[in-house]
């Protein structure tokens, strides 16, 4: 009785309410029954929306519920083409890297999207998906609850271009692509015909599935698929209502930047109206085949064939204790398949760490993130004892590592730029994530008898762009022992520096090789401390191989500084190369081929005969030059300190809001800007606006707003008719912007050239301080030499004196 009473009441009460009927102040028994009902409003919403987003996962995770899936090229942001695998489902459209449908790209959610073909002078056909309010297109999460995607290259936020490979295949996703976008999904959910979610398909939608996966669809087919479709109920689309388009990226999408397909320079010739015009970047691809040997001493040791022991000792009998050996020729089979420029790049599997090490606070804290990632580079060894190609001269490489956390890249650039004495000099820069690396390499060897020597006398110099911090580091020599007899085994050896003197840190390494009388323990040892000023912070211990341990002095703690466990192997960075058939003459991989597919075929007389093919014609090219001295592409000698330097070094802290992208091209890594470059806080634009906006406000025209560029019009906000004079002022007008645009491109150039003139003043001070540095050091020598003559000058007066004394008085 109460209950019903307690329904009448409060229909009453809502009924009072729906009619504007002022009411009393409603009694606790009304406002307990609106509590209730609200509460079971709130329920039946949230289970209806896990509801339907239970049934849109269903659907986009049931592998038979695809309308059309193929390979298609998509355009990135930098005008590259990427090859990638497309699966259209109802309502959306997903890309992965493979058919596998592991590598998940990302998702277009359709039902914000039209679809328009779009001319193209390449082969195939273009079609494109864009939002017509420049919104993005992209979902945030992926259809299995992926927040990232697999990496590949950046592409647009608010379109997509398309490429399929032919008219009749394009024709095909154009026809799927306008069903999918007139009906956001092809089945109809019927929730109280069973268990919550379940999905029952009608004849009509079971029709529609049968046909579309079917392929290729006829003409007949797609007219019926269009009909039906039509005739369909339509389901809402609500797969990420519930987020906010501000927290898609508008131009970077988060589903990463790794080439999973191959990136081509390929690009249509008309630029789109939705983009400026991009760089045309160099075209990287993810390397797939790599050698690295497991930890220990075990992957360091060479048993060598009766056959090559031969080899060996006719080599042995050319050679004597202390003699270098860079102008001996080897034999191939103790050769690595690769350059020594490519080698070089093994230390930046882990730049991620130096991108890291760039946000640390303090200066201890860095130079330890530093010392991290040095360590980084020593795991990744050849199995047994090899040793790399000897680079020609004028031989480059390039790589490059990119970095999903930051969506930034490293670009690694390489290049001999001497032979005699062989000096390779190489380049690392990721200006996004703030540091750059620069140095050149010496390579010595040196024979002992039944041991030799690989010394690389050089320098590195990793500056932190943002803080104007620079870390001088030194490389270990390799040390081989075992040729005359016992075990052929490789090590490394000798103390190596790390140093900054602005902040006064230092990092002190020893790579210790293995006693006579030591165990495996004792193999591939490590110790060394981390001073700031002259106090120490912590020593280090470990096997450069395996785990380093560091021991904090103040606290007293031990952590592991680096550890390459399994699990830290698979997180490091995939390093993309050049297609061969797109690289230079003169680059490694197509320079050193032949060699390499004969070593990688066990066939050594192949191997020596095409080594020789290119030993030969280095020497023939050494011989036409003659006297004429060789002149890098890339680098060039500093005249001072004698150090090589990269020719486009570009070392100014990157600007978010200026900068766009960093990009490599022949070998030129450099980035691409915005248009309207600031200047002093403000843009060019936004001077000549406000400059301009008092010449008008002068005049007798009234307007509501003004152009904020040149290239914009001006439009009158009056209700009134413009006097008849607005036709001058408005060629006024475009006389002025023609004229100010002119003096734009003037600032611009002033601009450059006070940055050209304070990059030679840099130069000249860095050369002084260098010249100052050197006369310093030849007074002292100087002087101490003085000082030594003037000693034995006196010595031998007193000498005299003492032999005169003796003399007279016996």
């Amino acid at each position: 009785m109460e209950e019903t009473m307690t329904s009448t009441t409060t229909v009453q009460s809502e009924s009072r309410m729906f009619n504007g009927v002022e009411k009393d102040c409603p009694s606790p028994t009304e406002k307990l029954a609106r509590k209730e009902s609200l509460k079971v409003q709130k329920q039946n919403y949230r289970q209806e929306k896990k509801r339907a987003a239970k049934e849109l996962s269903t659907a986009l995770k049931d592998p038979s519920v695809v309308i059309m899936s193929n390979w298609l090229k998509i355009r990135g942001s930098l005008k590259s083409w990427t090859k990638l695998w497309c699966a259209l489902r109802p309502g959306v459209l997903l890309i992965y890297k493979t058919p596998k449908t592991d590598h998940w790209v990302g998702t277009i959610l359709l039902s914000a999207c039209k679809l328009i073909e779009r001319p193209s002078k390449k082969d195939g056909f273009c079609f494109k998906l864009y939002h017509p309010l420049d919104k993005s297109i992209w979902a945030v999460k992926g259809p299995k609850g992926e927040n990232v995607g697999s990496i590949t290259q950046p592409l647009p936020s608010n379109y997509l271009i398309f490429r399929a490979a032919s008219e009749s295949d394009g024709r095909c996703w154009m026809d799927a692509l306008e069903l999918a976008l007139s009906s956001s999904t092809l089945y109809k959910t019927a929730p109280k015909a069973g268990k919550e979610g379940d999905i029952s398909m009608t004849s009509e939608s079971s029709h529609l599935l049968q046909l579309l996966q079917t392929s290729p669809l006829t003409d007949t087919e797609l007219q019926q698929l269009n009909e039906s479709s039509l005739l369909g109920n339509h389901m809402e689309h609500d797969g990420s209502s519930d987020k906010s388009e501000r927290e898609i990226h508008d131009d970077w999408d988060t589903t990463g930047h790794e080439n999973g397909g191959r990136l081509t320079e390929e690009s249509d010739v008309e630029h789109s109206d939705e983009m400026s015009p991009g760089p045309k970047a160099t075209a990287y691809v993810e390397q797939v085949t790599e050698e690295m040997a497991e930890a220990g001493e075990a992957s360091q040791v060479e048993t060598v064939s009766e056959e090559n022991k031969g080899l060996i000792w006719g080599l042995l009998k050319q050679l004597r204790p202390g003699m270098d050996l860079s102008k001996v020729v080897l034999p191939t089979f103790i050769l690595e398949p690769r350059s020594f420029l490519d080698k070089l790049s093994d230390y930046y599997y882990h730049a991620d760490l130096l991108s890291q090490a760039s946000l640390e606070e303090s200066a201890y804290g860095r130079i330890k993130q530093v010392l991290r990632w040095y360590l980084s580079g020593f795991y990744k060894k050849p199995k047994g004892l090899k040793k790399p190609y000897n680079p020609i001269l004028g031989e480059t490489f390039r790589c490059c590592w990119l970095h999903p956390q930051t969506n930034s890249c490293t670009f690694y650039i390489a290049e001999q730029v001497s032979h005699h004495p062989p000096i390779s000099a190489f380049y690392v820069c990721n200006r996004k994530d703030g540091f750059c690396i620069s140095g050149s390499i010496l390579a010595k060897s040196k024979f002992y008898g039944n041991s030799l020597s690989a010394i690389l006398d050089g320098r590195a110099r990793l500056l932190f762009l943002s803080r104007d911090e620079e870390y001088v580091i030194t490389m270990p020599y390799a040390h081989c022992k075992g040729i005359l007899y016992g075990t052929m085994t490789l090590e490394l050896g000798g103390k190596v520096t790390i140093e900054c003197e602005k902040m006064k840190c230092y990092a002190e390494l020893e790579f210790k090789l293995k006693p006579f009388l030591g165990g495996a323990g004792s193999v591939n040892q490590i110790s060394g401390k981390i001073m700031m000023g002259d106090e120490l912070m912590a020593t280090i211990d470990g096997h450069w191989d395996s785990e380093v341990f560091i021991q904090e002095k103040r606290s007293g703690q031990q952590e592991t500084l680096w550890n390459p466990t399994q699990e830290i192997r698979s997180r490091r960075l995939k390093r993309q190369v050049v297609q061969l058939d797109q690289q230079g003459e003169f680059e490694s991989e197509r320079l050193w081929q032949h060699v390499t597919s004969a070593i990688l075929d066990r066939d050594q007389v192949r191997a020596t005969q095409e080594k020789f093919v290119l030993e030969e014609a280095q020497r023939r090219e050494a011989k036409e030059r003659g006297e004429r001295a060789w002149i890098p592409k890339l680098f060039q000698q500093d005249p001072v300190t004698s150090e090589w330097t990269y020719i486009h070094l570009d070392t100014r802290p990157w600007d978010n809001e200026a900068c766009l992208v960093q990009f490599e091209k022949d070998g030129v890594i450099q980035t691409q800007e915005k248009i309207h470059r600031r200047h002093n806080g403000l843009s060019y634009s936004h001077t000549w606006t406000r400059q301009h906006k008092s010449e008008i406000n002068g005049k007798h025209r009234k307007t509501s707003s003004q152009p904020s560029t040149c290239s914009q019009n001006t439009e009158s906000s009056s209700t009134t008719p413009e006097p008849t004079h607005e036709s001058s002022d408005n060629e006024g007008f475009s006389t002025q912007c023609a004229r100010c645009s002119k003096e734009v491109k003037d600032i611009a150039v002033i601009e450059a050239s006070i940055t050209s003139i304070q990059k030679t003043q840099q130069d000249i001070q860095r050369n002084l301080v260098a010249l100052s540095r050197q006369l310093s050091r030849q007074r002292a020598t100087d002087d101490s030499t003085s000082l030594t003559g003037r000693h034995c000058l006196i010595l031998c007066v007193l000498l005299l004196s003492q032999l005169l004394l003796n003399y007279v008085f016996t």
